[in-house]
């Protein structure tokens, strides 16, 4: 198996199992494709006594067939055995078979796609719920680890679950995309071809998702592998975005409807806008459909600075489904060199701006770290409001304790970014706009985060409190005051 990159306190927490004088019950959980099975494989080496992976869109029948191939595989002597009717009758045979293993030492069950296994009428639950708590719970060998790429699922059924299974969960594991600094260190393992500005152009288009990086070419710039993987007629992820939310949701329309409808607003939408424009009707349903894409990390939920609870903006996470549904959706004929053709066209020049807003607020720990802020509490949002003549809007707001916010402009540049004189003017305004509007009392510092920083100049001398450069998101970048 390859050689698994970062998820060192994960991998840790794992391996810790193995040491627990209890039995454990783990559940790990995050979005598909991130590395979840990856992780569980790499950390127990194959060292499983039992492991069945769920099968998508078939019923409870063919997911006992499957189970009973996997039981007899771990455990020949059960060949004679018929398949088991229910799920009950399945988790038996389990029990039977850990149970015959003479050497000392932790059983280690690994359960992998559980939502897929949860099919309409099987019990599945009940059934799960009966093997831990009647059997597997009263023991001090037994490892359970159970992992989903359907987030929602496996908190709402499983460690939020009500009935048998409350708060049986011992231990869980949302397992992230990997951040930029993770990536670095995922290609410096297979080359060292990148530059941080390949590494932050890649990340604008595939996020943090180890599945996507897997599939880049370290020969290739970054520029030759988008266009390679999204753009070639059998480019590899041409055709992701369907099959990707087709696994995770049972009615994957309404879902991809508001990631849609979210792709065409990039500042995001409070819920009224956004279901109007989904053109769903507000309820109980859409409320699980915002709900299972936030868990699952395609859209996020955020507090506008100075607005109440009520009025939460919604924004699109995921890198991909923008990227997809800004370039790839709705052309019947695609230039297979469209990325190597138009990467200076304005389209893409203000999609690279969109994107690196999203790659700071994914980066929001080493921002603040790099401002010296990490141990503060803060508040972080973006902003637009009025002082009642002009109207203004600051990219992120980092509000804190200490009694400052910074108000950050994001600026995505292939060379250090100018403040001229205009532009000058223009950010006086906004943060004129901005005191009167939210009748602050914190002072406002302006602080620059762009990939190449400021050209030195009298505005930006004047006018920037600190600035930032695209290393901070990696994690070690120099602050610039």
């Amino acid at each position: 198996m390859a050689e698994m990159t970062g998820r060192e306190k994960e991998a840790a927490l794992l391996r810790s199992f193995t040491e627990m004088d209890r039995s454990i019950f783990a559940a790990v959980y995050g979005r598909r494709r991130v590395g979840k099975t990856f992780l569980i494989r790499s950390v127990f080496e194959g060292r499983f006594t039992f492991q069945l992976t769920g099968i998508a869109q078939v019923e409870t029948k063919q997911q006992l067939a499957n189970f009973h191939a996997s039981l007899v595989r771990y455990f020949p002597l059960f060949e004679d055995r018929p398949v088991a009717n229910d799920w009950f009758q399945a988790f038996q045979y389990l029990i039977s078979a850990l149970e015959s293993i003479q050497e000392p030492g932790k059983k280690i069950v690994f359960l992998d796609e559980l939502p897929w296994l949860d099919t309409p009428h099987s019990i599945f639950i009940s059934a799960l719920e009966h093997f831990w708590n009647s059997w597997a719970s009263a023991r001090s060998d037994v490892i359970l680890i159970v992992c989903g790429s359907a987030a929602s699922w496996m908190i709402n059924e499983l460690i939020n679950n009500t009935g048998g299974l409350y708060n049986r969960v011992t231990h869980q594991i949302a397992l992230e995309p990997f951040t930029l600094a993770e990536c670095e260190a995922f290609f410096r393992a297979k080359s060292p071809g990148f530059d941080r500005y390949q590494l932050l152009q890649l990340y604008m288009v595939f996020g943090g998702i180890p599945f996507y990086l897997e599939a880049i070419d370290p020969g290739k710039s970054a520029t030759q592998n988008i266009n390679d993987l999204c753009f070639a007629p059998q480019g590899r992820l041409r055709r992701e975005f369907g099959r990707l939310y087709a696994s995770l949701f049972k009615k994957a329309d309404k879902h991809i409807a508001v990631v849609e409808a979210l792709a065409q607003k990039s500042k995001g939408l409070q819920r009224g806008e956004l279901l109007k424009a989904a053109r769903l009707p507000d309820g109980g349903s859409a409320t699980a459909i915002l709900r299972e894409l936030e868990e699952s990390n395609f859209i996020r939920k955020y507090q506008a600075y100075g607005k109440k609870k009520q009025k939460a903006i919604y924004q699109l996470a995921d890198f991909y489904s923008f990227f997809y549904l800004r370039f790839l959706k709705n052309r019947n004929r695609l230039d297979e060199d469209f990325w190597i053709k138009g990467v200076d066209t304005p389209e893409v020049r203000a999609w690279s701006g969109y994107a690196f807003e999203q790659v700071c607020l994914s980066h929001l720990r080493q921002i603040k770290n790099a401002l010296g802020i990490g141990s503060v509490q803060t508040q972080s949002s973006v902003w637009s409001g009025s002082d009642g003549t002009e109207s203004a809007q600051i990219d992120l707001v980092i509000d804190r304790r200490d009694q400052v916010v910074n108000l950050c402009e994001i600026k995505f540049s292939i060379r250090p970014f100018t403040i001229d004189k205009t532009y000058a003017e223009n950010l006086r305004r906004k943060i004129g706009i901005f005191k009167a509007s939210t009748k602050t009392s914190k002072a406002a510092w302006l602080t620059f985060i762009t990939t190449f920083g400021l050209t030195t100049n009298v505005h930006a001398q004047s006018l920037v409190r600190q600035s930032l450069t695209m290393d901070a998101l990696f994690g070690d970048g120099e602050l610039f005051v």
